[in-house]
């Protein structure tokens, strides 16, 4: 544990993704508290295997404590995510637009916005930044090294807040992945659902290449 200031991570989600972070979280150092949708009681498993470090609370309760907050929901449920005690708060969104299990979103099928731009409007006093969305929850857990190592995989950040993409990198790094960073959150696109490297296992060299040849779905 090495960013300042940052010494508990909020979780608005714990699935696959949420209860992977929160495991790498514990592992580096950091406090984490853990929410869903269901309640606090149906985290005790999870929070029993993650330790001392570990506590599980509601959204709102998560939200306040967290120094950084991770969002790891389906996306349909994105106005669900608490703004007031998030203001002025980094946010990592993880989410992806799945029509099958999200619903027809209208404004990400004309792609007049993204699925982390989204969540900016929703909380707009907050610093959103689009992380983890393109890495299997496994591999989360199996993927990382240290730093240096030759070939180590790359994760993208994407976000319009310097400051932020900093925070989130550093946590990357500490999660044991390089990061290629997309310096605003809407070319957080290049990395979402069906483009080149999303799912796949990349080092920073290949991950920049992939982004550059990424193209919208209107023109697939």
């Amino acid at each position: 544990m090495t960013i300042p200031g940052l010494t508990t991570i909020g979780f608005i989600g714990a699935g696959h993704i949420g209860s992977s972070l929160a495991r790498l979280a514990v592992d580096a150092g950091y406090r984490v508290v853990l929410s869903n949708s269901r309640g606090p009681e149906t985290l005790a498993d999870l929070v029993a295997s993650l330790g001392d470090a570990a506590s599980a609370a509601t959204p709102e309760e998560a939200a306040k404590a967290g120094d950084l907050v991770v969002v790891t929901i389906p996306l349909k449920n994105y106005r669900d995510v608490p703004v007031a005690p998030l203001a002025g708060k980094i946010v990592i969104d993880t989410n992806n637009y799945y029509p099958q299990r999200d619903g027809s979103i209208a404004e990400l099928d004309d792609e007049s916005t993204t699925v982390s731009e989204l969540l900016q409007a929703h909380l707009p006093e907050s610093r959103v930044v689009k992380a983890f969305n393109h890495i299997g929850y496994n591999d989360l857990l199996t993927d990382g090294s240290p730093a240096g190592t030759p070939g180590r995989r790359a994760l993208v950040v994407a976000g319009d807040d310097r400051e932020a993409r900093a925070t989130v990198t550093a946590l990357i790094d500490e999660f044991g992945f390089d990061v290629v960073e997309l310096f605003s959150l809407p070319e957080g696109w290049r990395i979402q659902r069906d483009t080149p490297a999303y799912g796949i296992r990349r080092n920073a060299d290949e991950l920049r290449a992939d982004l550059a040849t990424a193209q919208r779905y209107r023109d697939m």
